[in-house]
């Protein structure tokens, strides 16, 4: 192989899509399909052991999930870079996967062309998203930009992620999902968030939140 070889690694838990990503991939000139792993804690093992170039991560799979298992790699190998490649659209699980040290981010409707170039891209330090992420990126900073104070000042950050999510009508398990929390972690802050602002219950919060903007 040429030093200008970019060794990959692929995890995802769907082996039809797995295989037929590598199969993919491994017709691309520049590209070696190092190997495959089929849940997060396989990814991890062989990351540490093939130490790729990069990393294909699937964000929901059974057991470790993606989000934590980049966090785990991108600890121990800073040098790899890790693509999220996920069916979620959800703003939470894009910016879960950037604190975890994703430098690329892909909805699974993404071509050929995109996701080799992703690939490419990390594979040589650089950060990427796919237009439409990269669009609610830019959007989510530059509403931080406007609003320098945050609504509901007297809730965590986490809290006002929580009460979004409820605001846009999403269930506690559902929110737990895509935040990566457990169920009891959301209701334990549903119910310090109706305390805060003094409403009686789910869709009193609903209408004061979406009164402020959030949910929409």
């Amino acid at each position: 192989m040429s030093d200008e070889t970019i060794r990959v690694l692929l995890a995802d838990d769907h082996p039809v899509y797995r295989d037929g990503l590598a199969v993919l991939l491994g017709s691309i000139p520049g590209i070696e399909v190092a190997g495959t792993a089929a849940d997060g804690a396989e990814a991890v093992e062989r990351a540490a052991d093939l130490q790729p170039d990069v990393v294909v991560m699937d964000v929901r799979m059974p057991g470790l999930d993606g989000i934590e298992a980049t966090r785990r790699i991108v600890a121990d190998s800073p040098h790899i870079g890790v693509v999220a490649l996920t069916m979620s659209e959800e703003d939470a699980t894009l910016f879960a996967a950037m604190r975890a040290g994703a430098r690329g981010y892909l909805l699974k409707g993404a071509g050929q062309a995109e996701i080799v170039r992703a690939i490419t891209a990390v594979a040589h330090g650089e950060a990427i998203f796919g237009p439409a992420v990269a669009l609610r990126v830019a959007e989510f900073f530059q509403g931080s930009a406007v609003t320098s104070d945050p609504v509901f000042p007297q809730l965590t950050p986490r809290e006002r992620e929580i009460l979004a999510l409820v605001a846009a009508g999403r269930s506690n398990a559902q929110i737990a999902s895509a935040l990566f929390l457990s169920q009891k972690t959301v209701r334990n802050n549903v119910s310090n968030i109706f305390a805060k602002l003094h409403v009686a219950d789910r869709a009193e919060a609903i209408v004061r939140a979406r009164d402020a903007g959030l949910g929409r």
